[in-house]
């Protein structure tokens, strides 16, 4: 998953995106211009968008090249052009005002203009982007929208909900965690600098090293904002802060901050990147002198001054889990759901569509269990799954090896077959790793990292090796599927590179639908006759299981007063995972409230979809372009992807 970036984005989105995932650790989630950014549902239906070419050509340009059958037609067409002309200009501009105030998002789009610097996490930094988001809407709905061109009336549309969303979700400012076990700025300031910190000449590193020498100075904005929620009663619950405090003494272990022998993170990276610049030695050792002064005179001890904060901040947090704890915490969640979902399903509903999807899938596993001939129960099943080691890679480096070499070559294989399925593939490559020592701990099962969108960095599947006994043979195909390939990968990897729509949708996401396509990713291999080991096809349904009990404990945590214990212990009686799995999987609900529901409803909404679509066209169904036409438009709310099939439906049919 999805994943987010800092701790002064407004909190719904601060949850759910892709800067959480790969600058914080967390699973898959995605960034919109600047802003964090989550799931935007649309109260208004959009206008449908012509879907038959945007890969190849604009509709900008159809309306260029399209025949004119009279002079009244001729002024229709161009002031519609010149006014979609307008819009599109302005939904960049949007984008980079935004981009241009974040100095993370910056270096993820490979702009470095601020490559210095953090982001502000100030209270006063997040009012400045709330009176920018209200300045770009009024901006925005100055457009005469009755001349705008089909994709720049969507456009209009998507990024109008996204700013009212925004500014609307500001009074839930503070209703986040952000130090957890998942994500944060104490975990951030490594992932960020080792993954996305290039550096390619001597002022990249010059930035590397002011990065670093800014430490303090963002731990203390991180302090007051960590203050502030704490004054408001909003303090992650206790179990977090070991995570935190555990994460935060690993970043700072190691040369130079100890005399191990072994380098620290940081240390290890910044000499990897600076010895392979093309400059003297001479050179080098300046530059490897002040990133050691700088990690020695301001990264330690900022580390160990939030260490010491938080240790107080733990004395006085309790032991509640669920949102409901906070003021006026039920309507925070519906509104979380809502944002999550890009739907109207209520806590009562979800909660509802989980058991009843769990049932399904423990039918669907006993004829399993009868085709590999095992005498017992379904949990019995589960037991025998969860234990026996020949499910396994040893638990050491070879055994890890093994594991990434097996999880490479099934994304290899998999490449090998994307022409049968569909008609589009990303230009970005795609590579495999292992989470790093010093976040492995506390990091997702899984989770994806998305390319440079100037092709200087691939798109990344990380698997978390650090207990091989939570990552059974039999869930790789799967992982491998959503994670890479034709997962999150394809889709993100694809949307960046689309033709002839705005930057914000290109980069933006909503996470019903990036996750439900993740989902549907495991799923739809075996309709191409992939997972032919049984026991793997048992994996692609534990895993779909865990997603359908994610509906169940998410509500159940946040909604209906479960505990932590109850929460895992529903894990553990209904899958087959490790309990280590159902511990990590319930204190990742308790601290991103909504975002595991958004799996299941999204991917249940693209397979009703498909369905629907296999119906109504019947022979002229074609798998190719139906999943071309779910990925083709970038991400879309999970109503406006229903538009985008129903009009496909209809052309198609007219053929």
């Amino acid at each position: 998953m999805y994943k987010s970036s800092t701790a002064n984005t407004h909190p719904l989105t601060f949850l759910f995106t892709l800067l959480g995932k790969a600058l914080l650790g967390c699973a898959p989630t995605f960034r919109y211009f600047g802003k964090i950014s989550m799931s935007i549902k649309t109260k208004t239906t959009l206008v449908a968008v012509a879907l038959s070419s945007l890969l190849s050509t604009s509709a900008l340009a159809q309306l260029q090249n399209a025949p004119l059958s009279s002079p009244q037609e001729s002024t229709a067409v161009a002031t519609q052009h010149s006014e979609s002309e307008k819009a599109n200009a302005l939904f960049e501009a949007i984008f980079m005002e935004n981009v241009m105030a974040n100095p993370i998002n910056q270096t993820y789009l490979g702009i470095k203009q601020d490559y210095g610097k953090w982001n502000d996490l100030s209270d006063a930094a997040a009012d400045a982007d709330i009176a920018r988001n209200k300045e770009q809407l009024t901006r925005l709905t100055q457009l005469d929208t009755a001349k705008l061109d089909q994709q720049a009336l969507l456009s209009y549309e998507l990024l109008k909900a996204d700013l009212e969303n925004t500014i609307s979700d500001d009074q839930w400012r503070y209703y986040n965690y952000p130090m957890n076990q998942m994500y944060g700025v104490h975990s951030m300031v490594a992932s960020f600098l080792i993954n996305q910190h290039q550096i390619t000449d001597e002022s990249d590193a010059k930035a590397y090293i002011s990065r670093l020498n800014a430490v303090p100075t963002l731990f203390s904005q991180l302090e007051t904002s960590l203050e502030t929620r704490a004054q408001k009663h909003i303090i992650a619950p206790k179990f977090v802060f070991p995570y935190v405090i555990s994460d935060s003494k690993n970043i700072i272990s190691g040369a130079p901050f100890s005399d191990t022998g072994k380098d620290s993170a940081l240390w290890a990276d910044a000499k990897r990147k600076i010895n392979k610049l093309d400059i003297t030695d001479d050179k080098k050792d300046l530059l490897l002198n002040e990133v050691k002064q700088a990690l020695l005179t301001n990264v330690k001890p900022a580390y160990e001054k939030l260490i010491t904060y938080t240790k107080t901040l733990e004395a006085r947090a309790d032991t509640k889990d669920g949102v409901w704890k906070l003021p006026n915490g039920e309507a925070f969640y519906n509104n979380a759901l809502a944002r999550t979902t890009t739907t109207n399903m209520s806590a009562d509903t979800i909660h509802d569509l989980g058991l009843t999807e769990v049932k399904r899938i423990h039918d669907e596993m006993r004829v399993i269990m009868k085709k590999v001939q095992f005498a017992g129960s379904l949990k019995e099943f589960f037991a025998f799954m969860r234990d026996d080691k020949q499910f396994y890679y040893p638990d050491s480096d070879a055994g890890k090896a093994e594991y990434l070499a097996q999880a490479k070559s099934i994304i290899d294989n998999m490449k090998t077959r994307l022409d049968e399925v569909f008609t589009i593939q990303p230009k970005a490559d795609l590579v495999v790793k292992k989470v790093e020592a010093f976040r492995e701990k506390s990091a997702g099962k899984a989770f994806y990292d998305q390319p440079a969108p100037d092709g200087s960095r691939p798109g990344t599947y990380y698997a978390n090796l650090y207990k091989m006994d939570a990552m059974p043979k039999y869930q790789m195909e799967a992982l491998a599927y959503h994670e890479g390939i034709p997962g999150h990968h394809m889709q993100i990897a694809i949307a960046q590179e689309l033709q002839g729509i705005p930057k914000f949708r290109k980069f933006g996401g909503y996470t019903a639908y990036i996750e439900g396509w993740g989902l549907y990713s495991e799923y739809f291999p075996k309709e191409m006759g992939l997972y032919a080991d049984p026991y793997s096809d048992f994996g692609r349904l534990s895993m779909e299981l865990w997603r359908a009990c994610r509906l169940v404990v998410d509500t159940g945590i946040h909604a209906k007063k479960w505990t932590r214990e109850q929460g895992i212990a529903y894990y553990v009686e209904n899958t087959p995972n490790a309990e280590s799995d159902a511990i990590k999987m319930v204190e990742r609900h308790i601290v991103m409230p909504s975002q595991a529901t958004a799996y299941k409803v999204g991917m249940i909404k693209i397979l009703q979809l498909r369905e629907q679509a296999k119906k109504e066209l019947g022979s002229k169904f074609d798998i190719r372009e139906f999943h071309t036409l779910i990925l083709k438009n970038g991400p879309l709310p999970l109503d406006i992807l229903e538009e985008q099939v129903n009009k496909w439906i209809k052309q198609v049919n007219s053929l």
